[in-house]
């Protein structure tokens, strides 16, 4: 469905570093770094599309995270949910709701939501029974 997905970012070298460890813990593989751009992307293991990227916005203009925008992250299970989010905390992330079932959405959907260094509002969610 998607080919990429941009997150702008004033920055760069604090969301590369927030990134750097959020993506490590997904377990999705750097596909490129140009810091004097700037801008980074990120993929899944093994697939080359869809792929992530923060960037400095197009226009030169602040960025700006938009309201009620959100990017969600698949995780393999609840613990790298869990794991997720501790890691965007450690890294300059702030919580908008710890880890844990919502079944408001169906009855295995267990997320957790933070935003990142730019205050982009971010979600990392596992929809399988297992913890």
């Amino acid at each position: 469905m998607f080919s990429h997905i941009v997150a702008g970012v004033s920055d760069f070298e604090r969301a590369f570093t927030f990134y750097s460890a959020l993506m490590q813990v997904l377990g999705n593989e750097a596909r490129f770094c140009v810091p004097e751009k700037p801008w980074a992307g990120w993929q899944s293991q093994d697939r080359s599309r869809p792929y992530f990227v923060i960037s400095a916005t197009y226009d030169g203009k602040p960025h700006d995270p938009g309201n009620g925008q959100m990017i969600a992250f698949a995780a393999a299970d609840r613990a790298t949910v869990r794991l997720a989010f501790e890691t965007a905390l450690a890294h300059g992330g702030t919580s908008e709701g710890d880890p844990g079932l919502r079944q408001h959405y169906h009855p295995h959907y267990y997320g957790a939501y933070f935003r990142d260094t730019e205050g982009n509002k971010l979600c990392v969610v596992s929809h399988g029974e297992t913890c």
